[in-house]
């Protein structure tokens, strides 16, 4: 693990003891730290930024085992502000392997968004060029958010559950596919989930039943822990769903509004087919424009506390694709978040 130490401190007038007396008051400068992931879009070919006159511990961990051991090197330290240089995907895996390193207890964060992708950064409203400076400046002075991550365990496994912002199956899916393909002519954030959106409609509408983007996924989803199945319209096989979204987050990229107005705390889009009626109201549905008839016509925005659902195709998180199972869904500890 590459780990690098900048040991300057934090200026601070020194004062003028007179003989006899008590020394200057100095207040203690926080014990602030860095994951650094290199390879993320906007961090390659670049180093790690520095901030002069402050102590920073940054660390550039290349494995999951090594990301563990420098968090839990960090929690002995007694680090304060930890700061995540990445995308989705490093946030996911910062906050995966640190559930077992900081339990409920864990440090204030910020992130610099700098990944492909920067969901969680847009909820939070920090700027997307966000700098370390100014984070560090931002632990003194600026506003702090509580988020709970989502939990993803795998009901079939002994390992700790995963934790990320944005849950994803079905077209959701292919819509990352197509996001990638968008990357690569030169899409990231909000403009690649604009074009993703828009070929996922054109797909839909004009492609047959034969169409991969029209099929679904055979899935069952419940409401936990009462194992209530959650509603199914009369539209499509009732083991099959269109897509599936959920998320704790409060904004979505684009100013996105696919959710229920008061939804809380795990907020879910369900899509039992895509109907036309559905994909030809979608510019306004996004906007905000919830009508009544769209849960009989098979798009359901719901709430839940925890759910489970098992799929035969793979999902995603944050991103990643992760293999088809069953999965329970639930919440993580609340995190404090240091935004502009």
């Amino acid at each position: 693990m590459e780990r690098t130490i900048h040991n300057q401190r934090t200026a601070r007038e020194a004062g003028t003891q007179l003989p006899g007396s008590e020394p200057p008051f100095v207040a203690a400068s926080p014990r602030i730290a860095m994951i650094h992931n290199p390879r993320s879009h906007r961090n390659k070919g670049r180093q790690a930024e520095r901030v002069d006159g402050v102590d920073i511990t940054v660390v550039q961990p290349r494995t999951q085992g090594e990301l563990s051991d420098a968090l839990t090197q960090l929690r002995d330290e007694g680090v304060e502000f930890l700061i995540i240089n990445g995308g989705d995907g490093t946030i996911r895996d910062v906050l995966t392997m640190g559930q077992a390193v900081f339990g409920e207890d864990w440090p204030a964060l910020a992130v610099l968004p700098r990944g492909k992708t920067n969901a969680l950064n847009v909820d939070l409203g920090a700027p997307s060029d966000w700098s370390l400076a100014a984070a560090v400046e931002a632990f003194r002075s600026g506003r702090r958010l509580q988020r709970r991550a989502l939990t993803i365990a795998d009901e079939g496994a002994a390992e700790l559950p995963m934790l990320g912002f944005i849950f994803g199956a079905g077209a959701f899916t292919l819509g990352i596919e197509a996001g990638q393909d968008a990357h690569k002519i030169g899409f990231f954030d909000s403009l690649a989930v604009g074009a993703t959106t828009a070929w996922g409609v054109l797909q839909v509408l004009f492609g047959s039943n034969a169409n991969r983007w029209r099929r679904g996924t055979a899935m069952q989803l419940a409401y936990q822990p009462s194992g209530e199945g959650m509603p199914h319209s009369r539209h499509g096989e009732p083991g099959r769903r269109h897509i599936v979204l959920a998320s704790t987050l409060e904004r979505m990229p684009m100013g996105i509004q696919l959710f229920g107005k008061g939804q809380a705390p795990i907020r879910l889009a369900v899509l039992d087919r895509p109907r036309r009626r559905i994909f030809l109201s979608l510019p306004a549905i996004l906007s905000g424009w919830h009508p009544d008839w769209l849960a009989s016509a098979g798009l359901h925005q719901i709430s839940a506390e925890a759910f489970s659902i098992e799929l035969d195709a793979p999902f995603i998180l944050d991103g990643e694709h992760f293999p088809a199972g069953r999965y329970h869904i639930g919440q993580g500890p609340e995190l404090t978040f240091v935004t502009a």
